[in-house]
């Protein structure tokens, strides 16, 4: 078998899932035409990095779609400069995406620091559902892939004025989801239908009925 051209494939990409389906910012674009994806994946996985679905890369996880990503950031309004707080990257990909764009990164996950991470990225280790308020306020707040609610707990880490991006269950449809908070309230709009990969951990725990 040849050897895999990434350059190419990542060219594609761009070209042919970003551009054409409301990719805009020209901060992203830039960072996903830049950004190695095969890099933050696992050795017999590289091959997919660049396909328009999710990659399964063991252990219940999965990194998103590259569209899924780009649309993410774009709808999450980010500047060079913000504070964002990223949860669940299930690679380091998205993180690396932000710290390209000039971003001030900070993750939570429960997975320890991808090698293939710049030192430039906070990375603290915990629940990706209660945020970390030791670095808040952000001014956007993304969630890298679908969940079935946005955390309350975190809207007080959320600057106001500030976004909101994730994907949604709703009615058991994924659906592409933006936020701002205004006046201490988060309110939601849905974007689009769209396939993204499953965050683990923001399950909802709803109290057992009593008689």
């Amino acid at each position: 078998m040849g050897q895999v051209d990434f350059a190419a494939m990542r060219e594609a990409m761009v070209l042919s899932q970003l551009r054409t389906s409301d990719v805009n910012d020209g901060a992203v674009i830039a960072a996903m035409s830049s950004v190695p994806r095969e890099d933050f994946l696992p050795e017999d996985r590289r091959a997919s990095a660049y396909i328009d679905r999710p990659v399964p890369l063991g252990n219940g996880r999965s990194i998103n779609p590259p569209l899924a990503t780009g649309r993410l950031l774009t709808i999450a309004e980010i500047g060079e400069g913000d504070k964002v707080l990223l949860l669940g990257d299930a690679t380091g990909y998205s993180a690396a995406l932000l710290d390209t764009m000039g971003v001030d990164v900070t993750v939570v996950s429960e997975d320890e620091r991808p090698e293939a991470l710049q030192e430039g990225v906070t990375w603290v280790q915990g629940k990706g559902v209660e945020g970390y308020a030791a670095g808040a306020p952000y001014d956007a707040i993304v969630i890298d892939g679908v969940v079935p609610e946005f955390p309350a707990a975190l809207t007080a880490q959320l600057t106001e004025g500030g976004h909101v991006a994730m994907g949604l269950v709703e009615r058991g449809v994924t659906r592409l989801v933006s936020g701002r908070k205004v006046n201490d309230v988060i309110g939601f709009a849905s974007l689009a239908d769209m396939e993204m990969a499953e965050v683990p951990g923001f399950e909802v725990k709803r109290p057992e009925f009593q008689f």
